[in-house]
């Protein structure tokens, strides 16, 4: 007992046009909505084999159209005994001895299609007449989660327990309609004038209970997320990573509460719309905005910079020897600048001496050099303007630097 395949594809053919009763989508429906019964279009007037054909009941002859992105699943006394997930146009036939019907090849079905269809398939020869209903195989949008309070979890690359407060929505499918009709969707909505089963009905108590396994499950997502060894990623990150995030919050959900091995459910994106961390994780957020401007070719960046202005501040205020003294405490730091000629006393002025590649005795070596006060300023001054020191700090440092 099953269905004998009419024509594949769209529901606008040629033979569908000329089917004036059959079960059909009813209108109407919200984008929510994931199980709802066959309903039947137009009147049978003589026209067609069924003749008996009532709502939310499939009889003999009756003729059923799978618009695409639905599935249909017949059912007598809450087992499954048709599933057809390929879109075309079918006629019911008492006879067929292929209840299964047709099984599509899509990939957005899950691997445990078939095993689901051997588990809860009815046993025996099931009566003449069915009940008929369509799941949604598309993302089904709009699913809201959101926190009340802090959620916290350890962050690898802070080195710290972090906190938020969250909210935004996700998008999940129907993986294995069987498993979902099965094992979630309560008898209320598979029997006999069933309402619609929609995820956004804030009375359906089913989809508040995924609400909530959700919100239990973001902490470890964050945690997932925020620690993958592999990626390295951070918590500015998440808002625009839907996929990424997605992946991580399915893990989450599958491992406390199994969606899809007992389910047949799976998120497939999110869209954070907030998050708002606690005032300590602000802190350490601020932190790390500093150590990563002072880190790398950043940083280089910023101390030629420095180096430019101090040479600028000694030529302005320190005439030739500002500059001098400058460049000397510059080379000594490491030569990010060329060393100016140190100043001689008068009447032991000569050309400069090419510097001798031979290693002066221990007797001869010069003393080391004093570290260079105006390059200390301008270190300070970068600093205070990259706000790592307040103004106290800079004028103490200022006034330790010219002895003062």
């Amino acid at each position: 007992m099953g269905f004998i395949q009419a024509f594949k594809g769209a529901v606008g053919g040629m033979l569908a046009d000329q089917w004036k009763d059959f079960l059909t989508v009813p209108n109407g429906l919200p984008q929510t909505a994931a199980l709802f019964p066959a309903v039947p279009q137009g009147t049978n007037a003589g026209r067609g084999s069924n003749v008996r054909g009532s709502q939310n009941v499939i009889s003999n002859g009756s003729k059923i159209l799978v618009p695409q992105g639905y599935g249909l699943i017949t059912v007598v006394d809450g087992r499954a005994t048709g599933l057809i997930t390929e879109a075309g146009g079918y006629e019911f036939n008492d006879q067929s001895p292929d209840a299964r019907s047709v099984f599509a090849g899509d990939d957005l079905l899950a691997s445990t299609v078939g095993t689901s269809w051997e588990r809860f398939k009815f046993g025996g020869r099931p009566s003449s007449q069915q009940l008929a209903f369509y799941v949604s195989l598309k993302e089904i949008p709009d699913n809201k989660f959101g926190t009340q309070s802090e959620i916290y979890w350890d962050d690898a690359y802070l080195n710290s327990q972090v906190g938020a407060v969250c909210r935004g929505s996700y998008t999940l499918r129907i993986i294995d309609p069987l498993l979902f009709v099965h094992n979630f969707v309560p008898a209320t909505f598979i029997s006999a004038n069933a309402p619609v089963f929609d995820f956004g009905d804030v009375d359906n108590a089913a989809g508040g209970q995924l609400f909530q396994e959700v919100v239990g499950s973001l902490a470890q997502a964050f945690s997932r997320y925020t620690n993958d060894p592999d990626k390295g990623n951070r918590i500015s990150r998440i808002q625009g990573d839907s996929v990424g995030f997605a992946q991580s919050l399915s893990a989450a959900v599958e491992e406390g509460y199994r969606w899809s091995s007992d389910r047949g459910l799976a998120i497939v994106k999110t869209a954070i719309v907030s998050i708002e961390y606690d005032q300590h994780t602000r802190e350490l957020l601020k932190d790390v905005q500093k150590a990563d401007a002072l880190s790398g070719a950043r940083s280089q960046s910023f101390m030629n910079q420095a180096a430019a202005r101090g040479v600028q501040a000694a030529g302005e205020t320190g005439g030739g020897a500002g500059l001098a003294m400058f460049g000397a405490g510059m080379g000594a730091a490491g030569g990010m600048v060329n060393p100016v000629q140190p100043w001689a006393p008068p009447g032991q002025q000569g050309a400069p001496q090419q510097a001798q590649p031979q290693q002066q005795a221990p007797q001869q070596q010069a003393a080391p050099a004093q570290e260079d006060p105006v390059a200390k300023l301008a270190q300070y001054k970068q600093m205070l303007e990259q706000g790592l020191i307040s103004e106290e700090d800079y004028e103490a440092a200022k006034k330790a630097a010219l002895g003062l």
